[in-house]
């Protein structure tokens, strides 16, 4: 029994430190301004940093992809939902902030023709 705790121990402590040597940073949220009310230096600030989010983002989702690599064939089937997940949820907010930032733009263009 100990045996069999020490091996699970061990197989803990490995999926651990790689899951740490792939420290996959979330990026922030960016702020999207009110397009009926912001400046047009409000909508270039944020169009700047919506395309550094992005770029962000997609790092992110390197770096999902390279654990997956590192963990390779002893990846769980649990760990390697997990990483999917992340990373589509990664690809969903991608597209969300977008597509928000397009309606903020239309607002912007209404409000100021």
């Amino acid at each position: 029994m100990i045996r069999v705790k020490l091996i699970f121990l061990l197989f803990l402590t490995t999926l651990t430190g790689n899951l740490l040597a792939q420290d996959c940073a979330y990026p922030p949220l960016v702020e999207i301004p009110d397009g009926a009310t912001a400046t047009l230096d409000q909508m270039v600030a944020a169009q700047g940093n919506i395309q550094t989010f992005i770029a962000d983002m997609t790092d992110y989702q390197d770096c999902i992809n390279n654990a997956l690599e590192v963990a390779g064939d002893d990846a769980t089937d649990e760990f390697r939902a997990i990483m999917i997940g992340r990373f589509n949820a990664a690809a969903t907010e991608i597209e969300a902030v977008a597509a928000s930032f397009n309606e903020q733009i239309a607002a912007f263009r209404a409000a100021n023709q």
